[in-house]
């Protein structure tokens, strides 16, 4: 993809083409920064949104399943794992009926919260799995000093739930970066759209330039790896710290 973006159009074209892009040139991505740079933005916009959405709502939600004896808190659990199984263009036509009765069509709030109803359930699930092996004496002994669930929430389970929020917190960014489903359905590219649509858009308008079409998808995938390689460390002990019990 690296090598395709930094060659010529027609150097693609040859029924031999190089392995490596000698003499290459950075036109693809000049063309793809002046066409694809607001898609971007937005995505990235999307993105964060959408990790503030599901860690505000998934992390007292998985405290409450993990720490506190909530009622039917089993069944919400299985809940959750059967939302897991809905099909995505179920919920894109779904969200598209309501979304459009609220006014929320060609949104970021529209797409950050349709974007939430995917990473949501999945954070709390991947929360609620750590929270669990918290030891109870921690939550009990700040109990006993005099606090009370919020401030035990926010005083001793976030602090040691560090690695799990940033595994959900990458897992939810980077859901939101590569969704498609809901991007299509829910804009019209009227006001704004995301990386995702504009690549598909700029493929149907540029389908001889592959090179500003690889030099786009360079550019959309640096964000997530980078991303990736900065949170390595976290994501792995979020996952496997959850994945043991005492």
């Amino acid at each position: 993809m690296v090598n395709a973006s930094l060659q010529p159009s027609g150097a693609l074209l040859r029924p031999d083409p190089a392995f490596f892009p000698v003499g290459g040139t950075l036109e693809g991505y000049r063309k793809a920064l002046a066409t694809q740079g607001p898609n971007l933005v937005s995505s990235v916009v999307i993105a964060l949104g959408t990790v503030v959405v599901s860690l505000v709502i998934a992390a007292p939600a998985s405290y409450a399943l993990a720490q506190l004896k909530v009622r039917g808190g089993t069944v919400l659990v299985f809940v959750l794992l059967i939302v897991q199984l809905i099909p995505g263009i179920v919920m894109a036509n779904a969200l598209y009926t309501v979304f459009g009765n609220l006014g929320l069509i060609d949104s970021y709030a529209g797409l950050v919260l349709a974007d939430a109803t995917a990473t949501i359930p999945f954070a709390v699930l991947l929360l609620r799995a750590f929270m669990i092996s918290v030891p109870r004496e921690l939550t009990e002994a700040s109990r006993v000093d005099g606090a009370g669930y919020w401030r035990t929430f926010f005083s001793i389970i976030l602090p040691v739930s560090r690695n799990a929020l940033v595994t959900a917190g990458l897992f939810a960014f980077l859901f939101a970066w590569a969704d498609f489903l809901f991007a299509v359905t829910l804009t019209t590219g009227q006001s704004f759209e995301p990386i995702t649509v504009g690549i598909y858009r700029f493929v149907g308008n540029q389908s001889a330039d592959w090179n500003g079409i690889m030099a786009t998808a360079v550019l959309a995938a640096i964000p997530a790896a980078v991303l990736l390689v900065v949170a390595q460390r976290y994501v792995v002990a979020g996952l496997t710290s959850g994945a043991v019990k005492d």
